[in-house]
């Protein structure tokens, strides 16, 4: 879901275009349909993405202060890049996560998923819960993307609190007093990155080799942390906790009537960690018979799009291989297509292939909790128990 404020105004089956006004006046063009939502991202000329890292709730004074005590800059790099560095950058990025080096990681991954789940099945045999968020998923994306870029040598906990951090900052309706908060917590990380962006190896060193400057390194190292590992484990909790109520689709997987590869795509279009994502209108003109004016805001519903009755032959049903499952838009389209999809495919497969028995005959305590958020889920927990038998 976007803004819960907004579900009025874009209920189902809704309008193709939806004008909304979010919690600070600010008045946008919601796009719903997957045909009008590809349109937009396949063509960055009329619609840029330059807003796309833009804070929904502008930022007071003192948040600024903060940030900028810190040394803070985020240049445009990737997502927000509608400019003639972009294609080099990406490329850069695109190297390091090339199909080839994702598969190398594999064994590596399956091997460490395969060891937590034996010692969380022990747990749940034990009659004790387990959370799957914090247990299984939320860290794994960020141990494969250190293996692939070398990422600077900093504690788990505090890469995932920054990643966190920045996603509250820059895409939820925030008090003044939590945006001081955050900003000082995502400003202290970006010390981090700079000193490691200066000397570090990897993507760091190649994107210093090939001339960019330390902002641009540091811009791609921050993107790449908070949207390369943070959402890919924020959709392996939404997964599982979509397969924990899906019996008949784990009943397939057991029997391979039901491909793994078939159940990850199904998983991105009905349970995608992101559910938006914005443009905005470079030139005046017209979207589904809806006027759009230079200047316009577009915030792309990634999620509904996936819905599409013209695209998916049971939009609402969970059925992996069904006719339009693999259309989805979770990861984009066009030239800002998200960079990492091959490799949150491999670890979403992993994942289903070896945790999904860990969901028969279990109970949930707790569902995944998210919080308003404009265009990321970010699930809380997962905690289930298995009731003795």
């Amino acid at each position: 879901m976007l803004f819960r404020s907004w579900e009025s105004a874009v209920e189902a089956p809704g309008p193709d275009v939806a004008e909304v006004t979010d919690h600070v006046g600010v008045r946008h063009l919601v796009v719903t349909r997957h045909a009008l939502v590809r349109q937009v991202l396949a063509d960055p000329v009329s619609y840029r993405p330059d807003n796309a890292l833009d804070a929904v709730t502008p930022m007071p004074v003192t948040a600024l202060r903060v940030l900028a005590g810190h040394r803070f800059r985020l240049p445009p790099t990737l997502a927000n890049n509608s400019g003639v560095s972009h294609p080099a950058i990406r490329a850069i990025v695109a190297d390091a996560l090339h199909p080839a080096r994702v598969a190398e990681q594999r064994p590596w991954l399956t091997a460490l998923v395969r060891d937590r789940v034996a010692r969380l099945g022990g747990t749940l045999d034990a009659g004790r819960p387990v959370d799957l968020y914090a247990d299984l998923a939320a860290d794994l994306p960020l141990l494969v993307l250190a293996r692939l870029v070398e990422l600077p040598d900093a504690p788990v906990g505090a890469v995932k609190e920054f990643a966190r951090a920045a996603l509250e900052l820059f895409w939820a309706p925030l008090a003044a007093d939590r945006q001081v908060a955050l900003a000082n917590e995502v400003g202290s990380f970006h010390r981090v990155l700079r000193d490691f962006a200066a000397t570090g190896g990897g993507l760091a060193g190649d994107l210093r080799a090939a001339g960019h400057p330390p902002d641009v390194v540091v811009g791609a190292l921050f993107f790449l942390l908070v949207a390369g590992q943070e959402t890919t484990s924020q959709f392996l909790t939404l997964l599982l906790h979509r397969l924990a109520g899906e019996p008949a689709v784990r009943a397939g997987l057991r029997t391979g009537e039901v491909a793994v590869a078939d159940v990850v795509e199904e998983g991105l279009r009905l349970e995608p960690p992101i559910v938006t994502w914005r443009r905005v209108a470079a030139v005046d003109g017209t979207l589904g018979g809806t006027v759009v004016p230079a200047g316009t805001s577009l915030v792309l519903w990634l999620g509904r799009a996936g819905r599409d009755p013209a695209v998916v032959e049971s939009p609402d049903e969970f059925r992996p291989g069904q006719r339009g499952s693999r259309r989805h838009l979770a990861f984009g389209a066009g030239a800002h297509r998200c960079v990492g999809d091959v490799l949150a495919r491999m670890e979403a497969a992993v994942v289903v292939a070896e945790a999904a028995p860990l969901l028969d005959g279990i109970r949930v305590v707790r569902p995944p909790w998210c919080p308003d958020n404009l265009t990321f889920r970010m699930p809380d927990a997962f905690v289930v128990r298995r009731p003795p038998v």
